[in-house]
């Protein structure tokens, strides 16, 4: 395993010692996930710190990389490169870097000035399942491990299973809605087993003995090897079960219980996935009788099949961690769509499997509201997800932006006017679309994610962060998005709601009118600080109501933020907006794309398009070794798709 943390050295920051002032350095700013992209701002002294660990947790090798360098290595090589890092005192890891040249524009007042010139990154957290107060992150084991639920062998490759982040309990991902046990000691008094206790009678400790095993054995707790030649573990009289020393106080009073046969009996009745409510009919369901080769069977009279082989792949319009993009033909018709295609083995790895459904449900929900970006269908191939959704080729917003500096004050109040009733739309069906578990790409509010239609009309796309059943009261904790946009009370770690996306939108609306962004920080620490506490800039030339908006919108208390609190369509902002003409697409946008034809890919960036548009191979092995059932009730036929064909 690997850990790797980035550290600045601020210039300014000098301690006085005995042998005078020195510079001392900073605690790390980031720490980022291994095998991971992330952003970091160059300074003066800035390193990054790798370090390799054994099963043991102690450090085996490690290194330590001035950013400088990197960045030094990257201008000779045309803004990338890929390097070689030699560990300390054996080792060699590859590295990627590129490099980013960035304008700080805190205190310039010039309009027009521009600063959004590159599609940041977002950060991400490791995603955690909370089941019965454990906290369950996928995890790579390095050594054979057994489920200390079924019992059984956690089979596959890189992150095979779950383990508890506090009692360190593994588990197979199947086995997450079979656990009974509260997380750690406090099982003995939780609500599950007391009421378990009265309803099967039951409150059995363990009786552990220390036990000399003759061959190996695994805990029946973390699932691992005990470890060593004698007194290796504890064996209890009563039923038998095998835990390290150190394990002993994490077991539940649970003695002799299956829980798996258990969790199978009691009328829990609660689903690991539950549809959105209003999601349209037609799913499929996976029936994996057949081997890893999905089957998949649509519902009331749906009988539209479609493969990949149905398409043609002209281009490529986009690439990231999690798959690919093409401009698709359907053969035949003259139709083009836009098909993301995920690689399975990237998703599992990433413990990204939920985000995926989530943001199947919320497209299948989508295509009921003019200013979402629609779904015709999903399905799947034994290694790949596919998403065939509508091509908008006029761009997003972050592409056009780039050429004009700013939006002018009726085209960026027309896109907010947009915007709204399409976050309006997800909200009333209990989704917040900037916030979810950690996701597949830059899934947030944001320049990047706004396209255009051939008539100049927005469509928010990227539904991966949704998180779903936020009605009411309802609120969440993740920890995730592009760092410009996340909004303050996340960075504190406060619960919060809906409130959210309406920060985004005021950082969206401020880069559309100003051309930057409205927070500043030479690194992610002081990003953060400047969310948290200081007021954005605005210049002179603001329009007066432009500004009053933005101030609403940017209140830290989420309750009264504007968006939260009030009704934000009736702000003198849009005072020219008609809303119910706006919501049926009959006001003309002020400005419309320029599109050659259907297949037209003008307005995308180049660096993409010149790639050879073709599927990314799968990691073979791990495919085979995973349960196809994870990915089952992703496809879906949106009935319009039927109409192409008519």
């Amino acid at each position: 395993t690997a850990q790797i943390w980035v550290s600045p050295v601020n210039p300014n920051h000098l301690l006085s010692t005995e042998n005078g002032q020195v510079y001392v350095q900073k605690k790390p700013t980031m720490y980022p996930p291994w095998n991971s992209t992330f952003d970091a701002h160059i300074n003066n002294g800035r390193v990054m710190h790798i370090v390799v660990k054994d099963k043991s947790a102690e450090i085996v090798s490690e290194t330590t990389v001035e950013l400088k360098v990197l960045a030094e290595r990257c201008k000779k090589s045309n803004g990338k490169t890929e390097i070689w890092l030699e560990l300390k005192p054996q080792g060699r890891m590859l590295m990627n870097a590129r490099y980013f040249l960035e304008i700080n524009l805190a205190d310039c007042e010039t309009e027009g000035f521009f600063s959004l010139h590159q599609r940041r990154g977002a950060i991400k957290q490791a995603k955690i399942h909370n089941v019965k107060c454990h906290e369950f992150t996928a995890t790579f084991f390095p050594q054979p491990t057994f489920c200390s639920v079924c019992h059984e062998f956690v089979w596959g490759l890189n992150k095979q299973g779950y383990q508890c982040r506090q009692c360190n309990a593994a588990i197979h991902k199947k086995c997450i809605d079979k656990v009974i046990a509260k997380c750690t000691g406090s099982a003995i008094n939780s609500r599950e087993t007391m009421f378990h206790k009265e309803r099967f009678k039951i409150d059995m400790p363990h009786r552990f003995k220390v036990y000399n095993y003759k061959s190996p054995t695994f805990c029946e707790h973390c699932g691992t090897l005990l470890w060593g030649l004698a007194r290796q573990g504890l064996k209890c009289d009563a039923c038998g079960m095998n835990v390290h020393h150190k394990c002993q106080t994490k077991v539940a009073n649970l003695c002799g219980v299956n829980q798996k046969l258990m969790a199978e009996a009691l009328p829990q009745g609660i689903s690991w996935e539950t549809p959105v409510e209003g999601t349209v009919k037609g799913e499929a369901l996976i029936e994996s009788d057949l081997g890893d080769q999905p089957q998949e069977r649509e519902e009331h009279q749906v009988q539209l099949k479609l493969t990949i082989e149905d398409f043609v792949l002209h281009k490529m319009l986009g690439k990231g961690s999690f798959g690919k993009v093409f401009l698709a033909e359907l053969k035949s018709t003259d139709q083009y769509f836009a098909v993301k295609a995920l690689k399975k083995d990237v998703v599992l790895m990433d413990d990204d499997v939920e985000c995926t459904m989530v943001e199947k449900r919320v497209l299948s929900l989508a295509w009921e509201h003019p200013f979402l970006t629609h779904v015709f269908c999903t399905f799947q191939t034994k290694e790949n997800l596919f998403f065939v959704m509508e091509y908008l080729n006029g761009g997003d917003l972050m592409f056009h932006i780039q050429s004009c500096h700013k939006f002018d004050l009726p085209r960026a109040t027309f896109y907010a006017a947009e915007i709204i009733c399409g976050l309006q739309f997800l909200h009333s069906k209990g989704i917040i679309y900037s916030s979810s578990e950690p996701e597949t790409s830059d899934n947030i509010l944001a320049l990047d994610n706004v396209l255009l239609d051939n008539e100049g009309h927005i469509k928010i796309a990227d539904f991966g962060m949704c998180k779903e059943n936020m009605f009411g009261d309802a609120k969440t904790s993740t920890f995730c998005g592009t760092p410009d946009y996340i909004a303050p009370e996340i960075l504190l770690g406060q619960k919060y709601n809906t409130s959210v996306d309406w920060w985004s939108f005021g950082v969206l609306l401020y880069e559309m009118l100003i051309g930057q962004s409205p927070f500043h920080g030479q690194d992610e620490e002081e990003l953060f600080q400047s969310i948290r506490m200081d007021n954005p800039f605005y210049p002179r030339w603001l329009d007066k109501d432009a500004k009053d908006i933005l101030v609403k919108l940017f209140v830290r208390e989420p309750e009264r933020r504007l968006g939260a609190r009030g009704n934000i369509r009736q702000h003198a902002f849009f005072r020219e907006i008609n809303w119910e003409a706006l919501e049926e697409r009959r006001m003309e946008p002020p400005f419309k794309p320029r599109v050659k034809s259907p297949s037209d890919c003008s307005n995308f960036d180049k660096e993409f398009l010149n790639e050879k548009p073709r599927l990314s191979c799968a990691d073979r092995a791990l495919i085979n070794s995973m349960d196809q059932n994870m990915f089952s009730n992703f496809s879906f036929v949106n009935p319009k798709m039927e109409k192409i064909f008519s």
